[in-house]
């Protein structure tokens, strides 16, 4: 199974190596030079064509993250930056309270997607491994490295705000609130031992204003918003805005933690983080191909939790996500489906939007015991 998780991430980025430094993803040079322009006190969020094409989104502090595969030779910068978030991804699975048998399948299950992943070079699986990092620290009574998983992914891409669903899972809420406040403090500052602190404070404002830039431009393309509003705009509403969506979405989503007396059941719990791992993918407009690796761990997740037996449906389901989620963008797909029906009409989004309303439906009327442990959880090991 390990052959399989790291050996297909491996091909898809090693086949651009082999190939020459031309072909090596435009994302890795994204990243190579938010490091470079943060020493050099360049804005980090301007065109620069004689670097990359597209453009940087990533908050200042991505540049000490990236820093250790930016300074080696591309080549291999870019398989060990991809090997990584491979292993950061594996190593976040590994330690959610599932058995043995589980967590293999999560693995089978999400291994093409990761390869999706690793062919764009993208830092998802990293931003999937904080959330799930979040959940666990916070289970296990650590909520002031929980506190550190949450604040780095905020500070990295915004998306490891979702942590905070799993805040009413801590027993010592002001521990987290107070790791919180002070990994804020320690993040904010770290970027300017490398470059300067007025150019890491101009670095947030500009960070803003490409965050709603970016937000806008989402919208008309084709190739991201890969979301839920993406596939009702493209399909059904041009004029749709996001905010008819996401606040029925909101809503629902908080519904589910109405039943306060389960929040130290596993089973709940692992409801609550497959929710949490789609939700910021399909209510996304900056969402893409490659983001939906953060979605399918949670569909994963999502289908090793089901009440036992398993139901049709919920196969039914999971198949349906494997074929127009997983492996539409590849060629084990039909390629006239991909390009005249999935991708046009952010299809991607469907069988996880769909699974995400299975989930909410299970959150609120399955029977869960009052026990805290419904699984029996794998030995742990303390990250």
């Amino acid at each position: 199974m390990y052959v399989l998780w790291f050996g297909l991430s491996l091909f898809a980025v090693g086949k651009s190596v082999v190939l020459g430094h031309s072909h090596i993803h435009n994302n890795y040079f994204v990243y190579k030079y938010n490091f470079l322009n943060v020493i050099h006190q360049h804005n980090l969020y301007v065109h620069q064509p004689e670097y990359y094409f597209d453009l940087n989104h990533y908050g200042p502090v991505f540049s000490l993250v990236i820093a250790p595969f930016a300074l080696l030779p591309d080549g291999f910068g870019v398989i060990l930056w991809v090997m990584f978030n491979a292993w950061v991804l594996l190593k976040a699975i590994s330690l959610l309270p599932i058995k043995e048998n589980q967590y293999l399948l999560i693995l089978l299950l999400c291994a093409h997607e990761l390869m999706t992943s690793a062919a764009n070079v993208q830092s998802n699986p990293i931003i999937a491994a904080l959330i799930l990092f979040s959940y666990v620290f916070i289970r296990n009574k650590q909520d002031f490295w929980a506190a550190l998983m949450i604040t780095l992914g905020i500070f990295i891409k915004l998306y490891g705000v979702v942590g905070l669903a799993f805040f009413f899972f801590s027993d010592n809420k002001l521990k987290l609130i107070g790791g919180m406040v002070f990994w804020s403090i320690v993040l904010f500052i770290l970027p300017m031992l490398i470059s300067s602190p007025a150019f890491i404070v101009q670095t947030y404002q500009d960070w803003y204003a490409d965050l709603i830039h970016k937000n806008a431009t989402n919208i008309i393309s084709t190739r991201e918003d890969v979301s839920v509003m993406g596939m009702i705009r493209k399909m059904i509403f041009p004029n749709l805005l996001n905010i008819m969506v996401l606040i029925p979405a909101v809503i629902l989503f908080g519904l589910t933690y109405i039943r306060t007396k389960y929040f130290h059941n596993l089973n709940y719990q692992l409801l609550i983080v497959s929710s949490t791992l789609i939700f910021p993918v399909i209510f996304s407009t900056g969402s893409e191909s490659p983001t939906y690796i953060i979605a399918f761990i949670g569909v994963a997740i999502w289908y090793i939790n089901t009440a036992k037996p398993t139901q049709w449906f919920d196969v039914v389901l999971l198949v349906f996500a494997l074929l127009l989620t997983s492996l539409s963008p590849s060629d084990l797909f039909p390629r006239y489906l991909r390009v005249n029906y999935v991708e046009p009409y952010a299809l991607k989004a469907l069988p996880c939007f769909i699974i995400w309303i299975k989930i909410i439906y299970e959150t609120l009327t399955r029977r869960f015991t009052l026990t805290k442990e419904s699984l029996i959880p794998r030995n742990l090991v303390a990250a």
